[in-house]
C-alpha cells in the first residue's frame, strides 16, 4: 500500500468535490447533488475545524495528489454522542486499498478527539460491498441496517460501530 496522508480540507479542494459528484461517484447515494448543493457542501467542509467537533479532510498520495477525502462529525447515535465518518475516493484511485488506509488514519484522529463519545459510526448502502468492506477491514461491526431518507429517496443503509475506547484497553 502506498503512504496516505490525511490533511485539512481546502478552498483548492472544490474541483474533486465537483468530480466526484458524477452519476458513477454517487450511484450509491441517490445520485448527485445540485451545483449549488455541490457548492454548499464545500463551504460547510471548509468550517469544519474543530477536531473536537468534526473534520473533513483529503486523502493524498505521496506525491500530494488528492485521491479523495474522508471525514468525521459529532452525531446522537443510539440515545449517545458519537462520530460519524463517510468518504470518497476518486475513479483512478479506487481498488488500491486507500480508502481503508484513510479511514485507519481517521480513526487515531478520531480516538485523540472523542472526548466523551464511544463510537465511530459509519452507514454505507447495503449494495456498497466496497464501503461495507472498508468499514470491516478497520474493526467496525456490523449492528443492523435500515432504510431512511438521503437525497430525496429512500436509501438502505448499514448501520457499522467502532469502540472508540477498545484501543486504550
Amino acid at each position: 500500500m502506498e503512504t496516505l496522508t490525511l490533511r485539512p480540507w481546502s478552498d483548492d479542494d472544490l474541483p474533486m468535490l465537483r468530480a466526484a459528484n458524477s452519476a458513477a461517484m454517487t450511484a450509491h447515494l441517490n445520485g448527485p447533488e445540485s451545483a449549488q448543493q455541490v457548492d454548499e457542501r464545500h463551504a460547510r467542509y471548509l468550517g469544519l475545524v474543530d477536531p473536537a467537533e468534526a473534520r473533513m479532510l483529503v486523502i493524498d498520495d505521496a506525491e500530494g495528489q488528492a485521491l479523495g477525502a474522508i471525514g468525521y462529525w459529532a452525531v446522537e447515535w443510539r440515545g449517545e454522542p458519537a462520530f460519524e465518518t463517510g468518504w470518497f475516493v476518486l475513479p483512478q484511485a479506487q481498488g488500491r486499498g486507500v480508502a481503508s488506509a484513510a479511514l485507519a488514519l481517521l480513526i487515531d484522529i478520531a480516538r485523540e478527539h472523542r472526548g466523551a463519545r464511544r463510537h465511530l459510526v459509519a452507514f454505507p448502502g447495503v449494495d456498497n460491498a466496497a464501503s461495507n468492506g472498508v468499514c470491516r477491514r478497520n474493526g467496525f461491526q456490523l449492528v443492523g441496517s435500515f432504510e431512511e431518507q438521503f437525497r430525496g429517496a429512500d436509501l438502505a443503509v448499514n448501520e457499522w460501530a467502532l469502540d472508540l475506547g477498545a484501543a486504550d484497553a
